[in-house]
């Protein structure tokens, strides 16, 4: 949008926060935006109102912008479909029309009363125009060893609870299969500082090579990955990289999810393709507890069925190829921009740029 001439009075990723003890401090700035954005609407300055995600922020700014008679349009809605299905109500009232990112939603929406159109994920723009690094992957490509990328997470909570999990697992299958490679993609230097600082001296001696910033390289290049669920899975699926799911959160985290989460798969591919193709794994309390040893168990054994069995893993990439054949098409905000041109009969040639 910034590109395309967006003139932006705050930069709402500034207050991107998760949790309520992290949103609390921040409340008077989301209200003090909110009334900004008010005084627009009132002054007649926009004729219409597009939310983009962020949907603990954008409830106000629709009820706001509904106040004044303006059409709402969200892009990238909640996933109001896995939990908190309630929330459809203020959809009804506040949003005129969603442009949905996954296949399925369009149909849920329509179900529900509220007009939708299926547009695509954005994530999959930028697996399409992200250049990959070449030296990297010249560097590393071999045809000598079958290579695990092993992705642990993007935030520090999630690193720091999926990778000692992770490394199990990666002890069990270098043991049982000494000519397997491991490649792990860390998001930050810090996050792969703190994966090597949990390598005991024993684990030294494996194949584990830990790098930051080459999550897509690390993903072309494996055989199969090991990976912590999160919207990374869209990767694996428009890279055909057959993976094995795990996360793991506090109990408390699980008791709430299993009340309100109404979903049967955490990772969006079995999601879309209303089936398991990537199997997951899910344990929850210390990373020492009997749900996690269950997990990290059952994870190893399907990562071993994968590298064992060349029959089974080239089954798993032709159902991700065939997948993502339907789904994984770039120019979602493309199709996104110029349905809302639409609204507004403008001319071609400004609907395309």
């Amino acid at each position: 949008m910034l590109e395309a001439g967006l003139d932006q009075d705050f930069d709402l990723t500034l207050l991107a926060v998760m949790g309520i003890t992290e949103v609390l401090p921040k409340l008077r700035d989301f209200f003090r935006l909110a009334d900004q954005a008010e005084e627009c609407f009132k002054r007649g300055e926009v004729d219409a109102v597009v939310l983009v995600d962020f949907p603990g922020f954008n409830w106000h700014i629709a009820k706001r912008a509904k106040k004044y008679g303006l059409p709402v349009y969200y892009y990238l809605p909640p996933q109001i479909w896995a939990w908190g299905s309630w929330r459809v109500e203020k959809m009804k009232r506040w949003v005129d029309h969603v442009l949905c990112n996954l296949p399925f939603e369009e149909q849920w929406f329509a179900e529900h009363g509220v007009p939708a159109t299926f547009v695509g994920h954005p994530f999959f723009d930028v697996v399409a125009d992200t250049p990959l690094d070449e030296r990297f992957l010249n560097r590393w490509r071999t045809d000598e060893r079958l290579q695990v990328a092993v992705l642990p997470g993007s935030r520090n909570h999630e690193v720091h609870r999926m990778w000692p999990l992770q490394l199990q697992i990666v002890r069990q299958l270098a043991a049982r299969f000494p000519d397997v490679e491991f490649l792990v993609a860390a998001l930050k230097d810090s996050h792969a500082q703190w994966c090597r600082d949990q390598l005991a001296p024993d684990d030294r001696r494996l194949p584990i090579h830990i790098f930051s910033g080459k999550t897509s390289e690390v993903i072309e290049l494996a055989d199969c990955a090991l990976m912590k669920s999160g919207s990374v899975s869209l990767e694996i699926m428009a890279r055909n990289t057959p993976a094995v799911v795990m996360y793991h959160v506090n109990n408390v985290t699980y008791l709430l999810a299993k009340m309100l989460v109404r979903c049967k798969s955490a990772s969006l591919p079995n999601l879309i393709a209303d089936e398991t193709i990537m199997p997951e794994f899910l344990s929850h309390g210390s990373l020492r507890s009997k749900s996690a040893r269950r997990s990290v168990q059952q994870a190893t054994e399907e990562m071993s069925r994968l590298l064992a069995d060349p029959n089974y893993r080239q089954q798993y990439e032709m159902r991700l190829q065939w997948l993502a054949s339907e789904v994984a098409k770039p120019g979602a905000s493309r199709r996104a921009a110029q349905w809302i041109a639409s609204q507004f009969a403008l001319p071609a040639r400004q609907q395309a740029a």
